[in-house]
């Protein structure tokens, strides 16, 4: 069901690849069931345990995924206190802490209930002290920066530290934000780029990812005017990182719509498909821009960008494995938001498609219920490895697979800032 109780949320899968969705989900909480709860153990890898196991037991009405649920979340919560951990949202104390407080609202405990004490309290008052710089230095990204504090604090609204922290955050990402031609851009210097795609000599760039880059400020500053949190600053902000985004299209007929980065010394190239970085992210926040502005001319432009990409060849998409960032599953899982949001049977028909495909590269005796992550960076023999994480893991794409076969909402996708309201 979705957040208010209704069932604008229906199952995307059925007969046969729906029994196999199902069947991998099972398997997956199998093996993740047994997984050691071991304080050396990553704390946030233990809260995404936590995570599919609370919406298995929503979904199936299965107290005994409740109780598994609970027991991660509590190992990870022991764990954080003897783990050193950066402030993200993405392997950091803030995704633990998301997860915590996503956990204690309906439909996971009932409503109108109050909690006894707010174990994240602490985190909030660490934050809003890590943000108090005079001027921000750091990346201002989706995995590991301002836009996934704000991301963390979007979900402890309407508290006041929470609203205090996505004021900092808007104030930061205004103050480092590039203004010309009426466009709001954030570039990117080349010591602060992500290590896995940094090639020697380069000088920074425009990063055109969800998580990396200008799109995923776009997702954050329209999930804060969804929630109430509008100023002037955040309005300007939106709309000229929009008018930004819109001018870095690629000629017709390059491959993609979008490049993975522009400016510096890249020469902007197409960009595989894929929620982290590509064209299927983009459409999904632009969407989400859209509807919260009410624009027709953002909401054509996201439709326009999302369809193409839904009829991307999937051999040109650079899709090696199942995972949510840039895997089959992550695929099959933007679309089904797209579906849910337009009704377009373009994305429901490319959801399937990526889904079956998720399935497809199983292989048994690898990874986690023959899920592995492909690492395209690393050595040839460390490039397929095990992983349970949410993002590139199995415990991710259990929760896309789940989604695709219940009447649950995946709430949980406000993480990647694709949560999008359903049509009703």
């Amino acid at each position: 069901m979705s957040a208010d109780g209704s069932n604008a949320w229906e199952p995307l899968l059925d007969g046969e690849l729906r029994r196999s969705a199902q069947r991998a989900v099972d398997e997956i909480c199998e093996e993740v069931a047994t997984f050691s709860s071991d304080a050396r153990i990553n704390p946030q890898l233990l809260a995404g345990c936590a995570l599919l196991h609370a919406y298995l037991a929503v979904a199936r009405q299965d107290g005994r995924h409740s109780k598994i649920a609970d027991r991660f979340l509590e190992s990870a919560i022991d764990a954080l206190a003897e783990t050193p951990m950066r402030p993200a949202l993405h392997g950091g104390f803030t995704g633990l802490a998301w997860i915590v407080e996503h956990l204690q609202h309906p439909p996971f405990t009932p409503a109108g209930v109050a909690l006894d004490s707010d174990s994240n309290s602490e985190i909030d008052e660490a934050l809003l002290n890590y943000l108090a710089v005079p001027r921000w230095n750091d990346v201002y990204d989706l995995i590991g920066g301002l836009v996934g504090f704000g991301v963390y604090a979007l979900e402890r609204l309407p508290r006041p530290s929470a609203v205090a922290c996505i004021g900092r955050v808007v104030d930061h990402l205004d103050a480092i934000s590039i203004k010309e031609d009426g466009g709001v851009t954030w570039w990117t210097p080349a010591e602060l780029l992500p290590p896995i795609g940094r090639t020697p000599g380069e000088k920074g760039n425009f990063n055109l990812g969800v998580s990396h880059g200008v799109p995923g400020v776009i997702g954050f500053l329209a999930q804060t005017r969804n929630a109430g949190q509008v100023s002037p600053k955040l309005e300007s902000m939106l709309a000229g990182a929009i008018s930004w985004l819109l001018k870095q299209k690629l000629p017709k007929g390059a491959g993609s719509v979008f490049a993975h980065a522009t400016g510096g010394n890249s020469e902007p190239r197409p960009s595989r498909a894929a929620w982290c970085y590509g064209d299927p992210g983009i459409s999904a926040v632009l969407l989400a821009a859209a509807r919260s502005a009410d624009s027709t001319e953002w909401e054509a432009e996201a439709l326009q960008i999302g369809l193409a990409a839904a009829s991307r060849d999937p051999a040109r998409c650079g899709v090696n494995d199942g995972g949510l960032c840039h895997g089959a599953a992550g695929l099959g899982h933007v679309y089904n938001r797209l579906f849910h949001a337009t009704g377009e049977g373009a994305f429901a028909d490319a959801s399937r498609l990526w889904f079956e495909r998720a399935l497809q590269v199983r292989k048994a005796g690898q990874g986690v219920a023959g899920f592995a992550a492909h690492l395209p960076k690393l050595e040839p023999t460390l490039q397929w490895q095990s992983d349970r994480d949410f993002l590139m893991g199995a415990t991710g794409i259990a929760l896309a697979l789940l989604a695709a076969t219940s009447t649950v909402e995946p709430l949980w996708d406000r993480l990647l800032l694709t949560a999008l309201q359903p049509r009703v």
